[in-house]
């Protein structure tokens, strides 16, 4: 996610770093390349010239040259700036009983999918949500909203009808019978915008009044994700806008670009094909990953959804005592792993960018299979691991006696440094093993 803008900004503080003040010539050079960053990024032109314009205006007019360092100056302001950018974070507004909400956009936005995504969260919140399928032209868009609410256990409407407005109606009767009181409407969506559609979606706001009308859109079509969005509020008026796929969207244009143009707030993002891959919108976490300072919160906030209080206790007291073994080490490993991919853990830590390099899921597959083909005597005691085990280990994990011993130089390695990070305080343990 902005992986391409991230780089691209801490090039730029690196040009500024060793220099004793900043002058206005290297200001006005910095925002040339702040400004191609941009641009390189798919941000909105006009986005990117005012944004460099304030970036610009507001570091040549700090008066506060001697707090900061050019390079910590440039990327302050330079955060600031993002954080406006994206607009304030903006719950649902969920009003009405029960609550409704529209989803609307192109077919292939995502659309079903986010559906999903968002009753499962309204769920784990205490609501009753409960899915309309409101497509009755698409073939198949009944389907696959029915297949995907099944795998959650989720509650939809399960009648078909021809007429989209009748179904809606009727589904609204349903959910007060049934007492849910969140509806999401699943409208129809096509590969482009056409009258039809429009006609479709605006007689089933017309005829459910609901207190969230919400584009979906996907990210990494960029500009066009705008333009839609434009196209989408001018016809329906839009209350807010869900960006998906942005796990996959090493630009972000789209992200930056969204609320300045379009004048509506990004409320949530997609950030995987989990049901459980959608965030609500925090500038300020979103703005430290785009500048490289990692999203330290959101990585507790994870960790703490996938780790048992009474497991992290228990690993702490081992580390205290230096009893960590490898059956902890794999556990460890299991719960990382439940977390999201590594790649998307390691970025919402300080420097993940570059730490991406050196983090490899491969590699965790590969310890993952030399310890499960360990007895749990040699899990916890390595010490008994002669030639003969290490070959009987390697066979059985399809990995060589070189990947073992290296595995156990590593384990030892983290085992002295978890001891030292314990000495000095849980705090300086990561988030998962706290």
């Amino acid at each position: 996610m902005f992986e391409n803008l991230t780089e691209g900004i801490k090039n730029i503080a690196k040009s500024f770093r060793g220099r004793g003040k900043l002058k206005e010539s290297d200001a006005k050079r910095g925002m040339q390349d702040i400004r191609r960053a941009l641009l390189e990024a798919d941000v909105n032109l006009q986005v990117a010239k005012n944004f460099v314009s304030e970036v610009e205006k507001e570091a040549i007019n700090r008066k506060i040259y001697e707090s900061f360092s050019p390079a910590e100056m440039i990327t302050k302001i330079v955060g600031e700036k993002l954080i406006g950018l994206l607009g304030e974070m903006e719950p649902l507004k969920l009003s009405g009983q029960p609550a409704s909400i529209l989803l609307v956009g192109l077919q292939g936005s995502g659309k079903t999918t986010t559906a999903i995504k968002l009753a499962n969260l309204l769920r784990k919140q205490g609501r009753k949500p409960y899915l309309i399928p409101a497509d009755v032209k698409r073939p198949a868009a009944f389907e696959q909203l029915r297949d995907l609410a099944k795998r959650e256990e989720l509650p939809y409407f399960e009648k078909r009808l021809d007429d989209e407005v009748n179904l809606c109606k009727q589904a609204l009767t349903q959910s007060v019978i049934r007492r849910y009181d969140t509806l999401i409407f699943d409208t129809a969506g096509r590969l482009h915008i056409d009258r039809e559609m429009i006609d479709q979606v605006k007689k089933i706001k017309s005829a459910v009044k609901p207190s969230e009308v919400l584009l979906v859109a996907d990210s990494m079509t960029g500009q066009d994700a705008v333009n839609i969005a434009g196209a989408f509020d001018k016809e329906i008026d839009l209350t807010g806008i869900i960006l998906t796929k942005m796990d996959g969207d090493a630009r972000g244009g789209a992200a930056l670009s969204m609320r300045e143009v379009t004048g509506k707030p990004i409320k949530f993002i997609g950030t995987g094909e989990k049901s459980s891959d959608l965030e609500l919108l925090q500038p300020e976490r979103l703005a430290t990953r785009i500048l490289g300072m990692g999203d330290i919160k959101t990585l507790q906030e994870k960790a703490e959804k996938v780790i048992e209080k009474e497991q992290a206790e228990e690993f702490q007291k081992k580390i205290k005592e230096a009893k960590l073994d490898l059956e902890d080490f794999l556990n460890q490993i299991k719960q990382l792993k439940r977390m999201g991919p590594i790649e998307d853990l390691v970025e919402m830590l300080p420097g993940g960018q570059d730490l991406k390099k050196l983090m490899d899921e491969k590699q965790l597959v590969q310890t993952e299979a030399i310890i499960q083909s360990m007895t749990p005597e040699e899990r916890r005691n390595t010490k008994m691991l002669n030639a003969s085990r290490k070959r009987r280990i390697a066979a059985g994990s399809g990995t060589s006696v070189q990947d073992i011993n290296q595995l156990i130089k590593e384990y030892n390695m983290v085992k002295k440094l978890m001891k030292q990070m314990m000495g000095r305080g849980p705090s300086t343990l990561p988030p998962f093993f706290r």
